[in-house]
């Protein structure tokens, strides 16, 4: 289901922006994220680029967000330096972000066409880790 951002994605859009802004420095650093935790937190993180693989800002910001105690994210929202706006995530993300918050909204598109999404809109007939694991019952 596709809604419009409510105001409270807008600020989840201008936490992000500007971390991008004022932390993103350097090719180590070019992407920001901010989510919201159900209790109402924003927390945020940057990326940490690096040639072999660095990880992105949301999965950055999943640990900085339990760090912080965080555990249950309701919406997140990345955004590139030198103001590119806001950047979808990954397909590595994706998968990770669903795997951790099933319910999570993301904030997708650009200038007017902002929207917030279900992450499962974002990851279709996706593959559910959980899903696939064996009970310990069932591996004895």
């Amino acid at each position: 289901m596709t809604t419009h951002p409510y105001p409270a994605d807008h600020e989840l859009i201008q936490a992000a922006a500007h971390v991008a802004r004022t932390r993103c420095r350097g090719d180590n650093h070019t992407m920001a994220a901010a989510a919201r935790a159900r209790d109402g937190r924003i927390v945020t993180a940057v990326n940490a680029y690096h040639f072999t693989g660095g990880p992105c800002a949301e999965l950055v910001l999943i640990g900085a967000a339990a760090a912080q105690g965080a555990y249950e994210l309701d919406t997140i929202v990345a955004v590139g330096d030198r103001d590119r706006g806001v950047v979808p995530p990954c397909g590595r993300c994706r998968q990770v972000l669903l795997d951790y918050f099933p319910a999570l909204k993301v904030i997708v598109g650009a200038d007017d066409r902002l929207r917030t999404v279900s992450i499962t809109d974002l990851l279709p007939e996706s593959y559910i880790w959980a899903d696939h694991q064996l009970d310990a019952e069932q591996t004895t």
